[in-house]
């Protein structure tokens, strides 16, 4: 495990059409990981279920790209626009100044140690003409269901096996 020290060290970007592999192979790792740890998400990602959504979501530049020099420490995509999976799960009210959070991934070797939550306070830094961030994660997933409410997401109800949260993240 790498100690990370503050996100200063890492070089934070909108992912680049080059990125598209490496980032679904972070993707399919982590999915691997989880599948390891008894953890029942993302598993459609290890037989390619969403590698063009991904590959799409990057060339959109809607995608990031988290890494540490040597290769890509995390990925997360903000939507400003609800995809179909959001409508699927929120509903087809599009409230304005709403960001979408998928698939926030911090690699296995920069786990525990502080990045996922560094990522969010940077996310909500850099987005402040947004009034809320939402997210929704698998109802099984105990810890990343904390990890969320822990960092100030309001769970908001529970659509298909996902709870819903989100974040109001406007400064007045």
């Amino acid at each position: 495990m790498r100690d990370i020290g503050e996100l200063d060290s890492l070089d934070i970007r909108l992912a680049a059409t080059e990125d598209s592999r490496d980032i679904i192979q972070l993707l399919k790792e982590i999915a691997q990981w989880m599948k390891d740890k008894g953890i029942d998400q993302w598993r459609f990602l290890l037989e390619g279920g969403d590698d063009e959504e991904i590959h799409q979501a990057v060339c959109n530049q809607e995608t990031y790209r988290v890494s540490d020099g040597d290769g890509v420490a995390a990925t997360f995509t903000l939507l400003s626009r609800p995809s179909e999976w959001d409508r699927h799960i929120w509903g087809a009210e599009e409230p304005p100044d709403t960001l979408y959070l998928h698939r926030l991934a911090v690699a296995p070797d920069f786990m525990g140690k502080g990045l996922g939550r560094q990522l969010l306070n940077w996310i909500e830094n850099e987005v402040r003409d947004h009034d809320h961030i939402r997210l929704d994660c698998v109802e099984d997933n105990e810890k990343l269901n904390s990890f969320y409410r822990d960092h100030g997401f309001e769970y908001v109800g529970l659509t298909d096996g996902h709870c819903k949260y989100q974040k109001r993240i406007k400064r007045t």
